[in-house]
């Protein structure tokens, strides 16, 4: 967000008598805002400091509702970089403005606004207790996808609603793949080996203790920084113990993760795991081709009930340089759909923001390598044949 002159956005009224002005936001608002947000909630609250971050963030919307007695209320939205998604983080209308339309009003213009802005999804979190809300919600077509518990200061439950802004033509796999957020900073590959296993196998354990199991067995020992992530070498063998069939896709032989690391020991070790990883798995008759799937051969796959568990940079997410696995969940005509298993809570994240988030074709495909050599790996999860006879 600016602090330009706002521009005014005309919205039909819900009600006769009931169109308030509807605006952007700026920072001569924040005082406003502040005291409205005090006034209006006990717990959760937006603090200062986090509405001027939203008012200067570009990826951020913020619209104000004015009536004759000033400011009634205001809806602000979190476009995810990178993404098609958008998220409803909070709306707000004075108690004193209540009952003319307003919450509508607001929620019509910011669905309007993050759809102008390219969003194809909206969604947001709602106290269980929260029946106007959820009423209104309800009539302007979100649909009730999930529930977190103990997700308020106060323990309650939230209820999670989506809507979809913007149409296409395709539809998503019936394959289903559930959500799994990853516990350390590091595990982002088991906690996606464990989405995939567990939409082939429902009775496949999805637990943290697992998730460190895997990590412990598929790591590569060094990183730029930190402790060593996946590879998608031992992500494979991993997953073939557990009873999977697992083939490799990479986009060729070399060493991964290795142009990030300047200590000269640390890249031969890194060799060296990633050499015995590789003869372990030929011996184990994983095959590998070294050519990168396709956005076509992913929905090809997903349509067989096989899991593409990708490597990317998450630059185009997060704007941070790590390579980061996520699980293709679903893909349509114009948009894959992955699980993201790291959710930044101190950003304000959940698994709303995380989960079934649509990427353009286009931009997945430019977003699935990493780094300067533009590494591709995918490793594919499918169930293992039944063997005939006894």
């Amino acid at each position: 967000m600016t602090a330009e002159a706002p521009e005014h956005i005309p919205v039909p009224a819900t009600r006769p008598g009931a169109a308030p002005g509807l605006r952007e936001a700026t920072l001569e608002d924040l005082d406003a805002l502040v005291r409205m947000e005090e006034e209006s909630f006990d717990t959760d609250r937006i603090s200062r400091r986090s509405f001027r971050r939203f008012l200067q963030n570009d990826t951020d919307f913020l619209l104000v509702a004015d009536i004759e007695t000033g400011m009634a209320g205001y809806i602000l939205l979190l476009k995810h970089r990178g993404t098609r998604l958008a998220r409803l983080y909070s709306i707000c209308v004075d108690r004193t403005a209540r009952g003319r339309g307003i919450a509508e009003a607001l929620m019509r213009a910011g669905e309007e606004a993050v759809r102008e802005r390219g969003c194809a999804y909206l969604r947001l979190e709602v106290r269980r207790d929260n029946e106007p809300a959820i009423r209104l919600y309800r009539k302007l077509g979100y649909r009730l996808f999930g529930t977190i518990p103990h997700y308020y200061e106060d323990d309650q439950e939230a209820l999670r609603f989506e809507k979809r802004i913007r149409f296409y033509s395709g539809a998503r796999s019936d394959l289903f793949v559930p959500y799994y957020s990853q516990t350390t900073p590091f595990t982002c590959g088991p906690a996606c080996l464990l989405m995939a296993m567990r939409a082939i196998d429902p009775g496949a354990p999805v637990d943290q203790r697992e998730e460190l199991r895997l990590w412990r067995e598929a790591t590569t020992i060094f990183m730029t920084s930190g402790h060593g992530g996946c590879g998608p070498h031992g992500l494979a063998l991993a997953a073939q113990r557990r009873g999977f069939n697992v083939e490799l896709f990479l986009s060729d032989d070399r060493v991964l993760f290795i142009d990030g690391l300047r200590d000269e020991h640390k890249r031969q070790v890194l060799g060296v795991v990633h050499e015995d990883y590789h003869q372990q798995v030929l011996a184990a008759g994983i095959p590998i081709s070294y050519q990168p799937l396709t956005v076509e051969q992913m929905a090809s796959c997903l349509a067989r009930r096989i899991v593409p568990v990708v490597l990317i940079s998450s630059w185009r997410l997060t704007r941070e340089k790590a390579p980061h696995w996520v699980v293709v969940a679903a893909i349509d005509s114009d948009f894959v759909y992955i699980h993201d298993p790291d959710i930044k809570t101190e950003r304000g994240e959940s698994d709303t923001d995380k989960a079934h988030v649509p990427i353009d074709r286009a931009a997945f495909t430019r977003m699935a390598r990493f780094g300067q050599s533009s590494t591709r790996a995918t490793v594919l999860l499918s169930p293992r044949r039944k063997r005939r006879g006894g």
